[in-house]
């Protein structure tokens, strides 16, 4: 019995090789090789094999695995620019918040700061990098010479923080003189200052939607009857008002998927109001943008790509990120002393995973479409449920990372693999 065990698994054993030789063989011969992560080179290659799906798309969502990847935000960044210069795409949308958008969006249309006043805006700490703040610089320097309808403009969709939008319907409802009464304007600095508490059960969004939502018709109705000439200010307060309402929305409701819905009708208004050719570049997590769910698969938790694909279906094109080694970084939390970020070497790829076979392949950097993947590829191996590895903002815990079951083929419309990840550089003040 125990000969008879060992045969099959050694039988088993060379099956599962002659697979994998032969996945490894023909990514090696449709992947389109990305020939570095300098995000100031060209796509050549990508240029000259782009995907018809891809060419054909109007919303990009680009991911990543985890929030402290160089090679993710430059990779994206080098798209991005692509995308601009060849589609038209003018813009971009961050895993971000409201707030940030009116300091970048000066800033790179050619106003005052520098590198360290321009991070101040962001909320999310991920994003205040080297590499980050090279892409906004190079927004900056692709505005100075167009017309303003021809600029790359800046959008946050994330819900998680709405602090100073109530300042900010505050002055322009006294700048227009705008009859609302000090009780109900009270109810836009009881709604941007309330904390977000996980997991209580509580009512407070049905109190005061109905009392926000009142002062959006009385704005819009103060508009019509005075037939103020100022629209787009207009909309733009309309705007900041009714993301104060998601998120108001987000307070009582606090679930990943209501994030997500949430962002998706964020992402959805700027398309329809703000993309004048209804394109639009997306720089968010791997676990946002994927065309179906968060987390394992299954899950049935519908997430921001899950919305768009279903929404704009081919027009939005989703591109994942996969890794084989390099540095992780992470959050440490001690009890008795100060928390502080590590920084974890990954020697080799992660057990079970995707990126195990993907490492095998010999570019360090290439794309990978799912649709050529789908019809072509012999062993069917992105359509088989695998592993990848997937880390939010507090990053890698060796004691508890996140290995996540995935089926590539229905999750993103294109994957790009890179072999050696390392962290992002936070120093800010040197040239």
């Amino acid at each position: 019995m125990r000969v008879t065990l060992l045969a099959m698994l050694s039988i088993l054993t060379l099956q599962l090789n002659a697979q994998t030789s032969k996945t490894v063989s023909w990514i090696n011969e449709n992947s389109i090789k990305i020939e570095d992560a300098d995000p100031d080179t060209d796509l050549i290659i990508f240029d000259n094999n782009i995907p018809k799906e891809f060419a054909d798309a109007k919303i990009f969502g680009f991911g990543e695995a985890s929030h402290h990847g160089k090679e993710y935000f430059d990779i994206k960044a080098k798209f991005f620019k692509y995308l601009v210069e060849n589609q038209d795409v003018k813009v971009f949308i961050m895993e971000e918040f409201y707030a940030a958008e009116s300091g970048i969006n000066e800033w790179i249309s050619g106003g005052e700061g520098d590198v360290e006043t321009i991070t101040n805006n962001f909320n999310m700490m991920p994003w205040k990098t080297k590499e980050v703040v090279n892409l906004l610089e190079w927004m900056r320097e692709y505005n100075i010479s167009k017309p303003n309808e021809n600029q790359i403009r800046f959008y946050g969709m994330d819900i998680q923080f709405a602090q100073g939008i109530n300042m900010e319907i505050r002055d322009f409802i006294s700048k227009h003189q705008i009859p609302v009464n000090e009780e109900l304007l009270s109810i836009l600095d009881i709604a941007a200052n309330k904390k977000i508490e996980y997991n209580k059960s509580t009512d407070w969004a049905d109190v005061q939607i109905p009392k926000l939502k009142e002062i959006e018709r009385i704005i819009s109705g103060y508009q019509k009857e005075n037939k103020i000439d100022k629209q787009q200010e207009f909309d733009s307060i309309i705007r900041a008002l009714n993301y104060l309402i998601n998120y108001t929305y987000y307070v009582q409701h606090s679930k990943s998927e209501v994030r997500d819905l949430k962002m998706f009708e964020n992402v959805k208004w700027i398309i329809e109001n703000k993309a004048r050719n209804g394109k639009a570049f997306i720089w968010a997590h791997n676990e946002h943008i994927n065309n179906k769910e968060f987390l394992s698969y299954g899950s049935g938790q519908i997430n921001l790509g899950g919305h768009l694909k279903k929404y704009y279906k081919s027009d939005y094109y989703s591109v994942g990120f996969d890794f084989g080694i390099g540095e992780l970084r992470g959050f440490v939390v001690n009890k008795n002393k100060p928390n502080y970020w590590e920084i974890y070497q990954i020697d080799k790829p992660f057990r079970k995973t995707y990126a195990k076979t993907l490492f095998e392949a010999e570019d360090d950097i290439y794309f990978i479409d799912m649709a050529n993947a789908l019809k072509n590829e012999p062993t069917a191996f992105f359509s088989k449920k695998n592993k990848q590895i997937g880390l939010g903002a507090p990053g890698y815990n060796p004691k508890k990372y996140y290995l996540i079951n995935k089926k590539y083929s229905e999750m993103f419309d294109g994957l790009i693999f890179i072999k050696m990840i390392s962290v992002p550089d936070y120093n800010l003040k040197k040239g």
